[in-house]
């Protein structure tokens, strides 16, 4: 997955946006003002933070090389993914996923919002 692609799979998610509050460097793709995923897309290797379940974050960095505790982040809930080291689909679907835990953590107005969006 290119920079330019990871970028438009960010901002294909309902109510989904990218802003700069690390500065030109850093996207952070958010939904409804909470952040998903964020990328350095000029950075070589590319890589991505994203959110996941505790439990699965652990079983993702046993599994995949390509997947390591979220840098500057809660390691807990999130895990920094270098995008070249997983098969785009794989990497779609940890996006997808971060985007979801993300929406489950809504107030109930907010995702009834992006039901109907």
């Amino acid at each position: 997955m290119t920079p330019k692609e990871l970028r438009a799979f960010c901002l294909e998610f309902n109510a989904s946006a990218e802003e700069f509050p690390f500065g030109p460097e850093a996207s952070v793709f958010k939904v409804l003002g909470k952040m998903f995923a964020l990328s350095s897309l000029e950075a070589r290797p590319l890589k991505v933070n994203l959110k996941c379940d505790p439990d699965e974050a652990v079983r993702l960095r046993e599994e995949h090389e390509a997947v390591a505790p979220g840098w500057h982040m809660n390691k807990r809930h999130w895990n920094t993914v270098t995008v070249s080291g997983l098969p785009d689909a794989r990497l779609r679907e940890l996006i997808e996923d971060s985007y979801d835990l993300v929406v489950a953590g809504l107030p109930r107005a907010e995702r009834l919002r992006l039901d109907r969006g």
